[in-house]
């Protein structure tokens, strides 16, 4: 076994025996699987399984011991999937979906108690989860929980520039992964994947970590420079009561204060005011700033400017790049001139061009993010630029 999320076997070796519990499923990522059960004391070929397959998994849907014995028939590979994983899934399922699967996994148990009986009933591998997307989806959680276990997941910080001054103000954090097969992993992917299970919890604690020891070391390094570092709040993340307390206790642990963390929340998600009002109180309490992410891209209204006491407006880049317009002009000059009178700052997303940052200065904006400004850099080089 090379990892918790990797398995080997040798040819001859014995995945699990019938009767074992079902704490897990495997995804076979490489060599052959035999799967068998006994008939009469004998042992009876239900079939083999290769690159692709799963196995293990109804045992582990329906809770029911193995009904069967699974051998490598070659040196193996196997991607260990947790019953959680199933689980969460299987919860949150369109209930008619759950209802069917559940009733192929009875049939399938019936056949094969015929079939070690008196009959010849073929055994379907990979039942209930046929999908390649959903077998890749499943692969890639693993994936993403190994590489937390070995510190894949690294943060970019992105500078963010005072217009007027042309000081850096901070960075956000960018979460980034570079998989040691697959490459670069699009965040559109792997966030959104942590999105749909829990994962985006532990994901969002160890960003939170990587954040603050940044902080300290920009505190060591660069003591002069009193700057703060923005990141993204995911949905889960903005209904957990103790999050504030738990990001405060990260911030004592690095002897942080709070004034230099910021919390971004993403417009998609401020439409429940209860949680979200709930957490910028506590946010404000304990000396942190919260900012509206992303504004103009989802469920704008001004409901959500009115009822929820964000510090900080960052305008969509969508907005930025069509400054030219005259009617997107109009846009951002409006919101620049409502977030003022809000007692707002306003952050202009995708700043690429000098026109574009002299025409945001012109129109009163504090602060411009985007290539502009800098790309997004890792913590040793953001950290290398200051001591120039």
């Amino acid at each position: 076994m090379a990892s918790t999320y990797r398995i080997e076997l040798k040819s001859g070796d014995i995945l699990f025996r019938e009767g074992d519990a079902p704490t897990t499923a495997f995804l076979v990522e490489s060599g052959v699987l035999r799967i068998t059960t006994e008939r009469d004391g004998e042992p009876v070929l239900l079939g083999d399984l290769s690159a692709g397959a799963l196995v293990g998994e109804m045992a582990v849907l329906d809770d029911s011991h193995r009904t069967a014995t699974a051998t490598a028939l070659s040196g193996c590979v196997l991607t260990p999937i947790d019953r959680a994983q199933f689980a969460e899934r299987l919860h949150a399922a369109d209930p008619v979906v759950r209802a069917l699967l559940l009733s192929q996994l009875s049939r399938y148990r019936t056949a094969l108690a015929t079939f070690t009986g008196n009959g010849s009933v073929p055994v379907s591998p990979t039942a209930g989860v046929e999908s390649a997307h959903a077998l890749d989806k499943i692969r890639l959680e693993s994936q993403l929980r190994n590489a937390m276990e070995n510190r894949e997941l690294e943060i970019r910080l992105q500078p963010i520039q005072h217009i007027a001054s042309g000081n850096l103000a901070g960075y956000e954090a960018l979460t980034r992964w570079t998989h040691p097969e697959r490459g670069v992993v699009s965040p559109a992917d792997f966030i959104a994947l942590a999105e749909e299970t829990s994962l985006i919890v532990p994901v969002g604690e160890y960003v939170l970590g990587e954040v603050c020891t940044a902080l300290r070391r920009i505190a060591d390094e660069a003591p002069h420079e009193r700057l703060f570092i923005a990141f993204n709040v995911s949905g889960r993340q903005v209904g957990d009561a103790e999050y504030v307390a738990r990001v405060l206790a990260q911030l004592r642990a690095h002897a942080i204060a709070p004034a230099q963390l910021k919390l971004e929340i993403t417009e998609s998600l401020v439409l429940d005011y209860g949680k979200i009002g709930t957490l910028i109180e506590r946010a404000h309490a304990a000396g942190m700033q919260v900012a509206l992410d992303d504004f103009g891209t989802g469920y704008s209204n001004l409901g959500h400017l009115h009822k929820l006491a964000f510090d900080t407006i960052k305008i969509d880049q969508g907005f930025i790049r069509q400054l030219d317009d005259p009617r997107c002009l109009a846009i951002v000059r409006a919101v620049i001139n409502m977030a003022a009178a809000l007692g707002c700052t306003v952050v202009a997303e995708g700043v690429e061009t000098p026109a574009q940052l002299a025409q945001l200065k012109m129109l009163g904006c504090q602060f411009a993010q985007g290539w502009l400004v800098g790309k997004p850099a890792t913590v040793d080089d953001a950290i290398a630029a200051l001591m120039r």
